[in-house]
């Protein structure tokens, strides 16, 4: 799927597309700016305070972007890219990652948008009848963020890769991911 009829819930008027090569450099930009360093302090998001470096890449964002089954849904308002977010496809699943909606729009409702319009196309794209996601453990704000959206904490962890700058440098010990799950049916 290329492009999703724009959405208005009266204020926003939101374009859904498949990001392209040509994109690349803002969806960095937008993602490093939802999570990482000091502009990621005006949203609620942000991974400052237990990680410091690097959300992602250029090489990183192009890989999701080109394999086969992943798609990086770019979100657009007046034409400019306000939000992002990876489906992958996984058998009867679809994983859901790399959710970033610039901090200055955190906080309206821009990412219930998002999350609904992507579970909606996984859907209808591939036939999935779940989606995954896994967001660090200690990050307790946005599991129950996701949770309220009908994500469900399965207790599967997987280890944070200490020592693998291209996932960040950690200011804490205890970081691993938490898989959690939502039925689609």
């Amino acid at each position: 799927m290329d492009i999703a009829p724009p959405q208005d819930s009266g204020e926003m008027t939101l374009t859904y597309r498949d990001a392209a090569e040509c994109d690349v450099e803002v969806l960095v930009a937008l993602i490093e700016s939802a999570y990482r360093g000091d502009s990621s302090r005006g949203g609620w998001t942000t991974e400052a305070d237990i990680l410091e470096g690097q959300r992602t890449d250029p090489q990183g964002v192009l890989e999701v972007i080109s394999a086969p089954g992943s798609r990086l849904m770019a979100v657009e308002r007046d034409g400019e890219v306000v939000a992002c977010c990876q489906l992958e496809h996984r058998g009867d699943a679809a994983y859901f990652g790399m959710f970033a909606v610039r901090p200055g729009l955190q906080g309206a409702g821009l990412g219930r948008r998002i999350i609904a319009e992507a579970e909606r196309s996984v859907r209808e794209t591939w036939g999935v009848t779940r989606m995954h996601m896994t967001v660090i453990s200690v990050r307790q704000d946005l599991i129950a963020w996701y949770e309220r959206r009908g994500y469900r904490r399965t207790g599967r962890m997987t280890p944070f890769p200490y020592g693998d700058e291209r996932f960040g440098i950690p200011q804490r010990e205890d970081l691993a991911f938490e898989l959690l799950v939502k039925d689609l049916v």
